[in-house]
């Protein structure tokens, strides 16, 4: 090789000034499942607001959805919730499993993330969803889900339990997440409309955070004249507020004109 010639440059010191980086207004944190295909571009759209900012960290999991794989999981949120540093001064974190939720069990997921995170408000799609579907006034579900028989019934049991009757339920009865990423907007849209049409239903759930549900609100609550979140719909609204963000966002149905009461926050 030839020999260079060129002297070494001197590095000239660059002055610079700090702000408060992104997420200025509220930094939010997620724990997302290694097999979830949709929460993160899903949130991101629906949380495109100035001054925020998302976070993630991804945790192990199996793709088969049963409530053995769920209950397994219970070890890998704390790993996760680790992953998300302290400095960044989260003002919420979001665990995305509604599944996972329903069997671990609310107040279990919050310990486990406020292990490591013990001021930060926490939330996950069982929670956000019974918060919002207490704002939006539902009483009489229409529930949506992608599980196998077992998980689902599951789920009925921890709404019921909150004092939401579920009138109607209908599910996909897929438990490989694999698959359930890849079930169209339309067959989701289609399952909201023939759950929801059901006369005693005043409101209608779509559950699971790997279903592409976000999009299709607006079009579910026109056609139905009756309010319809999903679990990373209402997730997002739920994080939102709890850390401290109140904008109202027109494109994404009745629940994000919603706001949660000081004693909710």
């Amino acid at each position: 090789m030839p020999h260079s010639t060129s002297k070494t440059r001197e590095v000239t010191q660059l002055d610079f000034k700090t702000d408060l980086g992104a997420g200025a207004r509220a930094r939010i944190g997620l724990l997302v499942l290694e097999s979830d295909q949709t929460m993160e571009w899903e949130m991101r759209e629906m949380a495109d607001l100035p001054g925020v900012a998302l976070y993630h960290a991804r945790l192990a999991n199996e793709v088969k959805v049963t409530p053995e794989t769920m209950v397994q999981m219970e070890l890998e949120i704390p790993k996760a919730a680790a992953l998300l540093p302290g400095y960044l001064g989260l003002k919420a974190i979001g665990y995305g499993c509604t599944s996972g939720t329903t069997v671990i069990g609310e107040q279990r997921v919050c310990d486990l993330i406020q292990s490591h995170h013990p001021t930060v408000p926490t939330s996950n799609p069982l929670t956000a969803a019974k918060a919002a579907l207490k704002r939006l006034g539902i009483m009489r579900l229409g529930l949506v889900t992608p599980y196998r028989p077992d998980v689902t019934e599951w789920m009925q049991a921890r709404f019921e339990e909150a004092g939401i009757v579920i009138q109607s339920v209908g599910s996909f009865y897929q438990e490989d997440d694999r698959v359930v990423g890849r079930i169209t907007p339309d067959a989701i849209l289609d399952a909201a409309l023939a759950v929801g049409r059901h006369h005693l239903v005043d409101g209608v759930f779509i559950s699971c955070t790997s279903l592409r549900a976000a999009g299709i609100i607006g079009h579910a609550e026109a056609a139905l004249g009756k309010p319809v979140t999903a679990s990373n719909h209402a997730l997002a609204w739920h994080l939102l507020r709890l850390a401290g963000i109140r904008d109202e966002v027109i494109a994404l149905g009745r629940l994000f004109h919603a706001q949660l009461s000081n004693r909710e926050t």
